[in-house]
C-alpha cells in the first residue's frame, strides 16, 4: 500500500489506498485490523498549516483523532537549539479521549507549519514529558513522570522514540507527599538546569516548587527548594480542577523568572522571582 502512495498523502489517499487492498481479497479479520491501525497511526499523526498572515492568536490546533475527543493538554513549548545551530520548536502534550492519554510531540519551525505525532517507545508513556533545550552529551533528553509518581530523566538518540530512563527522584517533602512532575522545560542557567515543577500533596493541593539540576548530569539533583514558590491562595482555590497552581513552562527575562500558571483551571495569572534570590535560597539550604 505504501509503494501506492505519494510522499506526501491526505486522508483521501490514504482512503483510495486502503480500498484497493480491500478489492485484492486480503481475509476480513486480518484486514480490519489492519485498517483500524493504519486508520489510528495515521489520524495521531498529522500537519496543520496555516497562511502566514494568519494572525498568531487564529492559529488554533483542534482535536482531530479519537484520541484527541476530549482535548489536547498542557503544551509544553520550548526552543530547541541543535548542535548545527538551527532552532525548532517543540511541544510535548498529552491527547484525552476521557479514559486514556496518548503523549504526542507537536513540532513547528515558523508557527506556521505543525506536525502533531505520537511519541514512542517504553517510557512515552503518562502525562508531562518536557523536553531540554539542547542536546546534552550528543543525546536528546526529557523529563518525565512516566510512573505517575517520580521524576525521572530520559535518553535518545531519536526524538520520537524513548527508551531510556533514570530516576532523579521521588516526592520527598510534605507538600509534594503524592506525586511531583515538571512545570516546563528545563531553563538553563550558569548555576544547572533550573527545573520548575509541581507536587502534589494533603487534599490534592497543587504547589510549585524548583529543583537545580547538575548541568552536564541532570539526573543529579545539586540543590533544591523545601518550600514551594507558589501556592494556592484562598482567590485561587475553587474552580474546574480545584486546589490547584500549575504552569507548562517559564522564562528569566532581565534577571527575573516569569512564570505564567493556572488557578484551579479556571484563571491565569503571571508570578515573578528574582533569580539572584531564588539561586540564594536554592544554593543557600546546602547542596544535595
Amino acid at each position: 500500500m505504501i509503494e501506492n502512495l505519494p510522499p506526501k498523502f491526505t486522508a483521501l489517499d490514504l482512503k483510495h489506498a486502503i480500498g484497493n487492498l480491500h478489492s485484492r481479497g486480503i481475509a476480513p479479520e486480518n484486514f480490519r485490523k489492519t485498517v483500524d491501525a493504519i486508520g489510528w497511526l495515521a489520524h495521531s499523526n498529522y500537519m496543520a498549516v496555516f497562511p502566514s498572515d494568519y494572525p498568531l492568536s487564529e492559529r488554533v490546533i483542534f482535536p482531530v483523532s479519537e484520541n484527541e475527543s476530549r482535548g489536547i493538554e498542557d503544551a509544553r513549548f520550548v526552543r530547541f537549539v541543535d548542535e548545527d545551530g538551527n532552532a525548532t520548536y517543540y511541544a510535548t502534550c498529552t491527547a484525552f479521549n476521557g479514559f486514556e492519554v496518548l503523549p504526542q510531540m507537536i513540532t513547528t519551525p515558523d508557527f506556521c507549519s505543525f506536525r502533531i505525532s505520537t511519541l514512542n517507545g517504553k517510557y512515552a508513556t503518562n502525562k508531562g514529558m518536557a523536553l531540554f533545550p539542547r542536546r546534552i552529551n550528543g543525546s536528546f533528553a526529557a523529563i518525565s513522570r512516566f510512573d505517575g509518581e517520580s521524576l525521572y530523566l530520559l535518553r535518545s538518540d531519536n526524538i520520537d522514540f524513548w527508551n531510556t530512563a533514570t530516576k532523579i527522584r521521588a516526592p520527598e517533602y510534605p507538600w509534594e507527599l503524592f506525586q511531583i512532575g515538571n512545570c516546563g522545560s528545563p531553563i538553563e542557567t550558569d548555576e544547572g538546569w533550573l527545573l520548575l515543577n509541581h507536587g502534589v500533596g494533603p487534599m490534592r493541593r497543587y504547589a510549585i516548587g524548583a529543583d537545580l539540576l547538575d548541568i552536564d548530569d541532570p539526573s543529579r539533583v545539586i540543590a533544591r527548594l523545601s518550600e514551594p514558590i507558589l501556592i494556592p491562595q484562598a482567590d485561587e482555590r475553587d474552580g474546574y480542577v480545584p486546589n490547584v497552581v500549575y504552569s507548562c513552562g517559564a522564562m528569566i527575562h532581565k534577571g527575573r523568572l516569569i512564570i505564567p500558571y493556572a488557578m484551579s483551571d479556571s484563571a491565569a495569572g503571571i508570578v515573578t522571582v528574582s533569580m539572584t534570590e531564588l539561586m540564594e535560597r536554592m544554593l543557600g539550604a546546602g547542596r544535595t
